[in-house]
């Protein structure tokens, strides 16, 4: 009995000693105010060495050489002409503050935010906006480089245009301008030139202004930055796919030079030689036509390339001499002629495709 009783007072004493310890640690966890004062003196620095667990950095995972690399990775050597990923954080009235992992902001001025005209940066950039930008200058005296967006698409603009008169590629753009030598467009942000040569002619060139044209590439110079187009190469382009040599047409005489007369021919010009007017010798082509005679032509060459369209009427004549003495008669027998002519190609080639490979190379 004294055994159990002994036994049974020192089980009753561990449980308390356990519900006093249970109790002090409930009341650690809501400690009062004054529990959380403590001694500044006993705070480490953050490069004391008490701080860690070692004295050294032989175990912290990587070695000083590591660490040192590590660091070169963000020193970073921005140099002019280089593109650098930034983030936009503030649009002031004179340009964008730039992010860039430098030193200082980087600032790009409002000039510098595009090829096209904005009326203001937020057309452009957004704040939080992460894009490229290109590196136009040196640190200043502040460390503070100037960017540009102006820049990369200016170069993305030529790349793009060489692409274009690689494919000879037709394209549409609006004239803004017109001068004394021609009319300005825009292409993918670059200001084109059309020379006034270059305009259809049944255009004039001051009503163009607003007018939305289909053009071919003349010149692609971005050292000389220059870009030349034409107006007139993409119509004769276009209604050259709707010709075909042996085809007679009718045209009008617009202009009378030495060597032979340029007729219009639904918008687009094609060139009468002197040589192709008549059998006869002629002296002049003044001596035959006059400008704005309307007549009829046959097609005898489409050279699509250099955007040319060759005319005749020596091949619609019945006989030699008949558009000196009775023009008339040739363009009231255009058709029958042309017919003629066109036989005379099909035989021509029938010809040829006949003949053994040798005797074709010899001629």
């Amino acid at each position: 009995m004294i055994e159990d009783s002994s036994q049974t007072v020192k089980e009753i004493s561990d449980e308390k000693e356990i519900k006093n310890s249970t109790l002090e640690e409930n009341t650690s966890e809501t400690p009062k105010e004054d529990d959380l004062s403590f001694d500044t003196k006993d705070i480490p620095s953050a490069d004391s060495s008490s701080s860690r667990q070692n004295g050294d950095l032989d175990t912290a995972g990587f070695t000083q050489e590591e660490f040192a690399s590590l660091l070169g990775k963000y020193d970073y050597n921005f140099k002019p002409g280089d593109l650098v990923k930034g983030t936009v954080f503030a649009l002031e009235p004179k340009g964008a503050m730039i992010d860039i992992g430098a030193k200082t902001a980087a600032f790009m001025p409002m000039q510098e935010v595009s090829i096209n005209r904005v009326e203001g940066l937020s057309d452009v950039l957004q704040p939080s906006e992460s894009r490229e930008f290109f590196i136009m200058s040196e640190e200043n005296e502040d460390g503070q480089l100037a960017l540009s967006i102006r820049r990369i698409e200016y170069q993305r603009a030529w790349e793009r245009v060489r692409q274009l008169q690689k494919e000879d590629a037709t394209i549409y753009s609006e004239v803004f301008a017109t001068n004394r030598g021609g009319a300005l467009v825009r292409v993918e942000g670059l200001r084109g030139f059309i020379p006034g040569s270059h305009i259809s002619a049944r255009k004039i060139k001051e009503d163009l202004e607003g007018e939305y044209l289909p053009l071919k590439f003349l010149e692609v110079d971005e050292e000389r930055n220059r870009l030349v187009l034409s107006h007139r190469r993409a119509l004769v382009e276009k209604k050259m796919n709707r010709l075909e040599v042996g085809e007679v047409v009718v045209g009008s005489v617009k202009g009378i030079k030495p060597y032979g007369a340029f007729i219009d021919i639904g918008g687009v010009s094609g060139l009468l030689h002197i040589s192709e007017i008549s059998h006869e010798h002629i002296e002049t082509p003044h001596n035959v036509l006059n400008v704005n005679d309307q007549m009829k032509v046959m097609i005898i060459d489409l050279d699509s390339e250099r955007g040319r369209i060759s005319l005749s009427t020596k091949a619609l004549e019945p006989e030699p001499g008949d558009m000196l003495t009775d023009p008339q008669k040739v363009f009231s027998k255009a058709e029958e002629m042309a017919a003629k002519y066109k036989q005379m190609l099909l035989e021509q080639t029938d010809e040829n495709e006949g003949q053994p490979a040798e005797m074709t190379e010899s001629v």
